[in-house]
């Protein structure tokens, strides 16, 4: 059965575990929304809190270990050089962490020696998803709307979800954008066995054509922490899934 996913975007580690404490009892996974302030315009945890904390008390990604929670983390990373900051995430407690492509095409060979750097078809993917594969870790791969879902043939066989954006990233409560469908269901034809996730403006409204299409699970941020009644909301869209 697809899945409900909660977005998190929290400007600070309280935000963050207050959120998590609000959805646990009802979700499997929740996705941590990363963002740096250049790759999008918006500022989250860690980077935001490093901004405006001390240099000796600087935020990482390792703080999760201090969330007790049965949860699965996924770190969407919307980052300029996610391959810069990988290892940290990796370090941490998250289960997947998903890069997105449009951030990952401008890495040149040179800049990943530490993955050990092969020059195939499938770089710079292939060598940071057998890095996540050798740390245990899931790694997912992120396409903004314009981008066509053409770009993962040369390394789909190497990762372990995509994730399709339905709304320009970086910011919340966006409309969602109907020109996905098409690219899912393009997706799941060409790709059966693929995970895929749709982030962005999900509601009561399109969840049903959104399931219809192929996706796996729903990624909803100001649907579910926006509502008063958090446990109902969630219900809702599941009754929705069910049907």
């Amino acid at each position: 059965m697809p899945e409900i996913v909660p977005a998190i975007i929290a400007k600070d580690f309280k935000e963050m575990e207050a959120k998590v404490s609000l959805v646990e009892p009802f979700v499997k996974t929740v996705q941590l929304d990363i963002m740096d302030g250049i790759f999008v315009p918006n500022t989250t945890w860690p980077y935001s809190a490093a901004q405006s904390g001390d240099a000796d008390n600087k935020p990482s990604p390792r703080d999760l270990d201090k969330i007790e929670t049965t949860l699965d983390f996924e770190a969407h990373l919307m980052v300029e050089a996610p391959h810069r900051v990988l290892n940290e995430w990796l370090n941490s407690s998250v289960k997947r962490v998903v890069l997105h492509w449009e951030a990952l095409e401008k890495i040149h060979n040179h800049e990943l020696l530490p993955y050990k750097t092969q020059v195939t078809a499938g770089f710079p993917v292939r060598n940071l998803a057998e890095e996540a594969h050798r740390r245990n870790k899931e790694l997912g791969v992120a396409l903004n709307l314009e981008t066509p879902v053409t770009v993962l043939d040369n390394f789909m066989s190497y990762i372990d979800s995509v994730l399709l954006m339905s709304v320009k990233p970086g910011q919340g409560g966006q409309k969602f954008e109907k020109k996905v469908i098409p690219k899912i269901i393009a997706l799941r034809q060409k790709y059966p066995g693929v995970k895929i996730g749709i982030d962005g403006g999900v509601n009561e409204k399109n969840t049903k054509e959104i399931i219809e299409a192929g996706a796996d699970f729903l990624v909803m941020g100001s649907t579910i922490f926006q509502k008063e009644n958090i446990p109902e909301s969630i219900k809702n869209i599941n009754n929705l899934i069910k049907k």
